[in-house]
């Protein structure tokens, strides 16, 4: 009380009463202040204890490998539904079939399909080996109109070289004659004049103005005989023309019929290709209409229903889980903890429905924790603004159960730095991250 007035007031001294003699002297009190004191110095002491920073996060059971989680079986073609050969919760083997469809394409509906497509590529095959051999039989023929063209020719040149000789043979015994003609004319006039002298009688005369005519008349036959050769050379050479015109129009027409056979040859073994992927497909077609399991499992939900309705290409018809799998938990990290996660990190975890104890941060007295491995980070933020981490059963830890199914529940924990427990507590309330991390095995040494 503040002294403001010249009043003042005297406290009483309370020890002269029984009752407050009485209250202090009561033994619960000072089992209470010992209580007090102990309870402060084990806080203290716990403050100094070791704690184990930790990432929080939550997810669910599914597979290591993408190809044993649960899958759709999909109708690769368009169809009716017929008949079932399974049921929800049958167990099938890889193989065996699952639905039977029927065909819904006017395209596909002739049950003599396959075979009328293979009779077409039988006869197209045919057609292919007649125009093969139109094609060698067209060569051999320009073979031989080649050969009879260079005999021809060689015939030709033949007469040619004949033309000339007959030529030079004309013009040799034309020469001759004319010779004969001078020495004709010249006893024609010697003897006119041994005539007039009286010495040769005109008998004489007469005969060599008669054998001198001879001799005019066979130079005459001569000069024709000689332009008679020398047009035979000029119709050889007209005939050597000919025959090269005449056997390259031949060979060329040849030729012409040889590419168009081998044009037809070409076009028919295009149509060939076409037809033999034509029979393939339909063959692979008639495969699809009995839907088959891709893998050993079981049948878990049916997705179509019903005989007689009518499915498109790649509408799935029934999930299946598969036998055979490796479990493993798909959690989800803040952006945040992303850095302080590494592959082949040590990661607790424990499940929906299975009876658990958990101290995050002293992970050895948790009980129901399954050891747990990091086997892949994603690298992408996912839909729901966290990053998705894989993890794998640590063969150093005890196995996690086979009463597992995939999809159930998950929790995990994943083990960083050990700090005291006052840090931690001043690190949270202060909204720090926990200490970086590196785990002490490196990925390197993990695949030596």
């Amino acid at each position: 009380m503040l002294n403001i007035s010249d009043n003042k007031s005297k406290l009483q001294n309370l020890d002269k009463y029984t009752t407050v003699k009485n209250l202090i002297n009561r033994p619960h009190y000072r089992i209470l202040n010992k209580i007090i004191a102990g309870v402060s110095i084990i806080v203290l002491i716990a403050l100094f204890l070791p704690w184990t920073q930790n990432i929080s996060g939550t997810g669910f059971v599914t597979t290591l490998k993408p190809g044993q989680r649960p899958q759709s079986i999909q109708s690769v073609i368009s169809g009716r539904l017929e008949k079932w050969y399974v049921q929800e919760g049958d167990f099938v083997n890889k193989g065996d079939t699952i639905v039977f469809i029927s065909e819904v394409k006017e395209d596909y509906m002739d049950p003599n399909l396959v075979e009328n497509t293979k009779k077409q590529v039988d006869a197209k095959k045919q057609s292919y080996k007649s125009y093969g051999s139109k094609v060698v039989s067209l060569s051999d023929q320009i073979r031989a109109i080649t050969n009879e063209k260079k005999l021809k020719q060689e015939q030709a040149r033949n007469k040619i070289k004949q033309s000339l000789l007959k030529i030079k043979s004309d013009s040799m015994d034309l020469v001759a004659i004319k010779t004969q003609l001078k020495i004709a004319n010249t006893q024609f006039n010697r003897a006119i004049q041994l005539n007039k002298e009286g010495l040769k009688p005109l008998t004489d005369v007469e005969e060599k103005r008669l054998k001198l005519q001879e001799v005019e008349a066979k130079i005459i036959t001569q000069e024709n005989k000689l332009l008679s050769s020398k047009n035979e050379f000029i119709n050889a050479k007209v005939e050597t023309n000919r025959i090269d015109a005449e056997y390259s129009e031949k060979e060329s027409k040849a030729q012409s019929d040889q590419f168009t056979a081998m044009s037809n040859q070409y076009e028919t073994e295009a149509q060939v290709n076409k037809l033999e992927n034509q029979y393939a497909n339909y063959s692979i077609r008639n495969g699809m209409y009995y839907i088959k399991a891709s893998q050993s499992g079981y049948i878990n939900r049916a997705l179509q229903s019903g005989i007689g309705e009518t499915i498109k290409e790649g509408t799935p018809i029934v999930t299946i889980m598969p036998l055979d799998y490796d479990i493993a938990v798909e959690t989800y990290v803040n952006p945040i903890d992303l850095p302080l996660i590494s592959k082949g990190e040590k990661v607790r975890v424990w499940f929906d429905g299975w009876p658990t104890i958990v101290f995050s941060g002293w992970p050895d007295i948790s009980y129901g924790t399954f050891g747990g491995k990091v086997v892949a980070i994603e690298n992408f933020i996912s839909e729901n603004g966290k990053y998705r981490i894989l993890i794998a059963p640590d063969s150093t830890d005890n196995k996690w159960p086979k009463q597992l199914s995939i999809g159930a529940g998950a929790k995990t924990i994943a083990l960083l730095h050990n700090v005291p427990v006052w840090f931690e507590l001043w690190r949270t309330l202060n909204g720090f991250p926990p200490n970086y991390y590196k785990p002490t095995t490196s990925i390197a040494k993990e695949k030596k």
